[in-house]
């Protein structure tokens, strides 16, 4: 069983930033996918980054400049840095992960519980 634990999340001023961290615990052979997902009150949830095991990433447009996915391979951790926060970023961030558990090459899709971004003045 993996775990999917975000921390980061907080108040911060407009044109701020914060940096989000997502730990993944348990046993994985390997991650196959890692994402941030955003939802705003009363909006669907949204994909806001995502990289995959071939190393490439992508960004939804409007947060294309701004914010950065990373990964800390030695701690199974994936990282969002956010810059030049607005109130439109306001939002519950979601970690999601596809991983392979030994001892089956069986992939299994895991959620975070989720960490709150508020950017106000």
């Amino acid at each position: 069983q993996v775990q999917l634990v975000e921390s980061g999340g907080g108040l911060v001023q407009p044109g701020g930033s914060l940096r989000l961290s997502c730990a993944a615990s348990g046993s994985i052979s390997s991650i196959n996918t890692l994402s941030w997902y955003r939802q705003a009150s009363g909006k669907r949830r949204e994909l806001v980054t995502t990289w995959t095991s071939g190393g490439s990433t992508s960004y939804a447009d409007s947060v294309k400049g701004r914010f950065t996915i990373s990964r800390d391979n030695a701690k199974n951790t994936v990282n969002l840095q956010m810059n030049n926060l607005g109130p439109e970023d306001t939002a519950v961030y979601y970690c999601y992960a596809v991983v392979t558990e030994p001892p089956s090459s069986r992939m299994y899709q895991y959620w975070g519980q989720g960490t709150q971004v508020t950017v106000s003045s």
